[in-house]
């Protein structure tokens, strides 16, 4: 849900809440809805994000589960396109995400739909994944490769 169509619901209906996935793609949308603005964070930005992600789940989970969930959440999070990149601001995340090269190099892999750069990050994040792993979305979308190891 944009924040334009967010602020538009609102004005019409007189509410002042409004219902988000809890898929969002983007855990900044309520900073958005908020300021009432589209943000366009950087790369670097969405590491650090990810990175106290990981934090979280090492104090309450291990490794590896850590590294499943978080390989799950980037196979929503690479259809994210930055505002810059987009012609019209309009995200839908039923609307497969084009292909692009981002900024630099770590937004291009944090774009990829490849399960093989979503290891790549968790390797960034969490060392190297054990001998054997593979990893497949739990969704499974026709959007994604298969399945592919690290």
């Amino acid at each position: 849900m944009g924040t334009s169509k967010t602020t538009l619901q609102s004005s019409e209906t007189g509410t002042i809440t409004s219902p988000i996935a809890p898929s969002s793609l983007h855990p900044w949308i309520f900073t958005e809805i908020k300021e009432q603005r589209h943000s366009d964070i950087s790369s670097r930005e969405r590491l650090d994000i990810l990175k106290d992600y990981v934090q979280f789940g090492l104090e309450h989970l291990g490794v590896e589960t850590t590294r499943h969930f978080l390989l799950e959440w980037l196979s929503y999070t690479c259809r994210y396109i930055a505002v810059s990149h987009l012609d019209i601001i309009l995200q839908r995340i039923d609307r497969r995400t084009p292909s692009y090269f981002g900024r630099d190099d770590l937004e291009t892999l944090m774009a990829s739909d490849s399960a093989a750069d979503w290891i790549r990050i968790s390797e960034i994040l969490l060392g190297k994944v054990p001998a054997g792993f593979t990893f497949s979305p739990k969704h499974k979308s026709n959007a994604y490769d298969r399945a592919e190891t690290g």
